[in-house]
């Protein structure tokens, strides 16, 4: 990766996005690994760290191009989530149709919801429209269509109930993805 000095202002954004999206995904991965293990949430964050999204490719290796993750968001996301699972299942099944319940969603599903609702609650730096579109990209690297437009559904339902007036127009224009 070039020098962060060498980098445009626009480049050095897209960089930051970069980081920021691969710290999202991480997260998704970690909170599962949480939920499978009962594991501590700093113990994985710590070996996240050291094995996963620390790890810088070696040249000609296929993933050299990856961007290194946002450690800090990583790692707030993997606390927060951690720390308010039960108030962020209860936003998310206020929103969930009748006929599904949180504990139904599939495990990754699950870490991806909660990771969008968490960010949607508790960072409001960031607008909802963005927070969305982050984790259906997310939903899309796991799942096909139908698990992408119901995390767009969930999400936006949220959105508009956490964060109203913040979304213009509904959803996120991209189709039910």
């Amino acid at each position: 990766m070039a020098d962060d000095k060498s980098l445009s202002a626009k480049e050095r954004s897209q960089q930051l996005a970069l980081e920021r999206r691969a710290a999202r995904l991480a997260a998704v991965q970690a909170l599962y690994q949480w939920e499978q293990t009962g594991t501590r949430p700093e113990v994985i964050i710590a070996e996240f760290g050291t094995h996963r999204i620390a790890r810088r490719p070696q040249e000609g290796q296929e993933d050299a191009e990856l961007p290194p993750a946002d450690r800090k968001l990583f790692g707030e996301l993997v606390r927060g989530v951690a720390a308010s699972v039960s108030e962020l299942d209860d936003m998310l099944s206020a929103v969930i149709s009748d006929d599904w319940s949180v504990e139904r969603l599939e495990s990754i599903l699950r870490a991806i919801m909660r990771c969008g609702a968490f960010e949607l609650a508790h960072r409001q730096d960031v607008p909802p429209k963005v927070v969305i579109s982050e984790y259906l990209a997310v939903a899309d690297a796991f799942f096909g269509e139908k698990e992408t437009g119901m995390t767009n559904g969930i999400l936006d339902k949220l959105a508009q109930t956490l964060r109203p007036g913040e979304l213009t127009g509904k959803g996120t224009g991209r189709g039910g993805k």
